[in-house]
């Protein structure tokens, strides 16, 4: 495509092309028939600068507030709606467990989870550490342990999931321009958007932005900042000689949560598929950086900090570090999305998102919330905590808890 033509005139376009941005991209083009959309991208489809990569990542129905849950079980949905069209399966449901020590803040963390699950219906089972070792003898057996597993949980392909999406977003005519930095956001005399590019200039109706890191590069040029605190966060994937033992096919995704003082907070594992790993995380446990200044180089002692606790806890996943990669998250003081228009600032017709560093579970149907947006379309899902007004954006001594807490103590049903 040659900016320069007279084809510079779009109806929407969407800033950043990554797992969330990528989903708008494909429900715009899809709902819009006839209409023009444009989906730009600061580097390469599927590059593995941002926060959207690599093969693997949880999706689950836990989680520490009911509206999550029920957007979860909107994620199930429009995943299965993006395998039903393309005929490719991006979620593996391997099941999924949340796994704690008794008397901790981690226990605390996941009757949060039960409740919030309870709330909306959903199925789980309850075990102790004989009965965890006896479902998956994989763990070392532990009197003190409480888990909880429910079924539907496991993964998601993300960079299979993002291609997919890409790829129907053109068969519904969508065009994609990489390599092309939005450089402002602004309004012509006759009331369209005009997005300037180091490509050149284009028009529009409306624009979506999910820029991941570069958010507010994107954003500032409408009048909005949004306060993200930028890390380097990373996974490290081990050569279990027991791959059987840890296939996606035998077992689950599992989150131990290890209580917000702790320093590993949020521990995620996810079981061998793609590749021949077995895969690691500790959430939210990188250092602070900018989308320029991030090294792509691993921190050797979080390597180490996830050997001990598989050593601990799942010690046959453990063999030769194949490789630890690095990736992006950008969050929000309370950890929470951001999914609003930048009406307060006189750009209604903007839409902004920022994924806090847990969205890609729910990339499908955060796709399809923002096109509504787009649209003028009714969102059939709660998105009122994650607006631009609330504290966490406006307040500058808001206290960042990166760590998602329940949001009740209601006692989980038994």
């Amino acid at each position: 495509m040659d900016p320069a033509d007279e084809y510079y005139e779009y109806d929407y376009i969407v800033v950043g092309c990554g797992g969330v941005g990528s989903s708008a991209l494909y429900r715009l083009a899809k709902n819009t028939r006839g209409k023009r959309v444009l989906g730009i991208e600061q580097f390469e489809l599927g590059h593995d600068h941002g926060g959207s990569q690599d093969v693997s990542r949880i999706i689950r129905y836990a989680y520490h507030a009911p509206y999550c849950v029920s957007l979860a079980a909107g994620a199930y949905q429009a995943w299965a709606e993006v395998e039903e069209e393309s005929g490719i399966q991006l979620v593996h449901k391997c099941g999924g467990l949340d796994v704690a020590e008794r008397g901790t803040e981690g226990e605390e963390s996941v009757r949060g989870y039960r409740v919030a699950m309870d709330s909306v219906g959903i199925k789980y089972e309850v075990l102790d550490g004989y009965q965890l070792h006896k479902k998956f003898p994989s763990f070392v057996p532990k009197a003190t342990r409480v888990a909880v597993f429910q079924k539907d949980g496991g993964l998601v392909d993300a960079a299979l999931a993002n291609a997919v999406h890409i790829q129907l977003a053109r068969k519904h005519g969508a065009e994609t321009l990489e390599n092309t930095i939005v450089k402002q956001i602004s309004r012509d005399q006759d009331g369209r958007l005009r997005v300037s590019t180091s490509q050149g200039d284009f028009r529009c109706r409306k624009v979506v932005i999910a820029a991941g890191a570069w958010i507010n590069d994107v954003t500032n040029s409408v009048g909005v900042n949004v306060p993200v605190t930028v890390t380097q966060e990373q996974v490290s994937y081990f050569g279990t000689p027991h791959m059987k033992e840890f296939s996606h096919k035998r077992f689950p995704t599992v989150v131990f949560h290890c209580g917000v003082s702790d320093v590993t907070r949020h521990v995620y594992t996810l079981p061998i598929y793609s590749n021949s790993g077995f895969k690691i995380g500790i959430d939210a446990a990188g250092k602070a950086v900018t989308a320029k200044s991030r090294t792509y180089l691993p921190d050797r002692a979080r390597v180490q900090t996830a050997v001990d606790i598989l050593r601990d806890n799942l010690p046959r996943s453990l063999g030769p570090e194949l490789y630890t990669k690095t990736c992006l998250y950008t969050m929000t003081a309370d950890r929470e999305f951001v999914v609003d228009t930048a009406y307060r600032t006189g750009y209604p017709d903007v839409v902004i998102c920022c994924g806090a560093g847990h969205v890609f579970k729910f990339a499908s149907v955060m796709g399809k919330i923002l096109a509504n947006l787009a649209l003028d379309q009714d969102v059939p899902y709660d998105i009122s905590h994650w607006t631009l007004d609330r504290p966490a954006i406006t307040d500058p001594n808001y206290q960042k808890q990166h760590v998602l807490t329940p949001k009740d103590t209601v006692t989980a049903k038994l």
